[in-house]
């Protein structure tokens, strides 16, 4: 597939999250897709860390859902080479637990094969996550 139709792909998953359609999601991802969310998150934010397969990442998205609402996500920048995709972009979520907000930048990693995305890395500001699942004050 073409970078263009790589980038079309992950844009086309930005704009399901945001109408929020996980299924449709889901369908522009493979059935053994490597999904790792928030890098240095894990063990603080349900939804941090590894998760293997199509089934575990509806499992991603539901964890989401029950754990943030977003009052912003905005994919600013796409830079595609060959299979990777690279988006660049902003949001801003609530952590329903403890009602602490996170503003960060992010960058998320795309790998698409044959149509579909087969492995999802994101980076983020992973110190502000993590103060805001464990309900900490959140310093600028």
């Amino acid at each position: 597939m073409s970078e263009a139709g790589n980038t079309q792909i992950v844009k086309d998953a930005y704009a399901a999250f945001g109408r929020g359609d996980v299924n449709a999601i889901l369908a522009l991802v493979d059935e053994q897709v490597e999904w790792e969310g928030v890098k240095g998150s894990e063990g603080v934010a349900p939804h941090a860390g590894l998760k293997r397969g199509r089934a575990a990442v509806g499992e991603f998205f539901a964890t989401v859902g029950t754990t943030l609402d977003f009052h912003q996500f905005e994919p600013r920048e796409f830079v595609a080479q060959g299979d990777t995709v690279v988006s660049v972009g902003t949001y801003k979520a609530t952590v329903k637990a403890t009602r602490k907000t996170i503003a960060a930048d992010w960058v998320m990693v795309f790998t698409i094969r044959n149509g579909k995305v087969v492995r999802f890395r994101e980076w983020s500001d992973s110190a502000a996550v993590n103060r805001a699942f464990l309900g900490a004050a959140v310093t600028a």
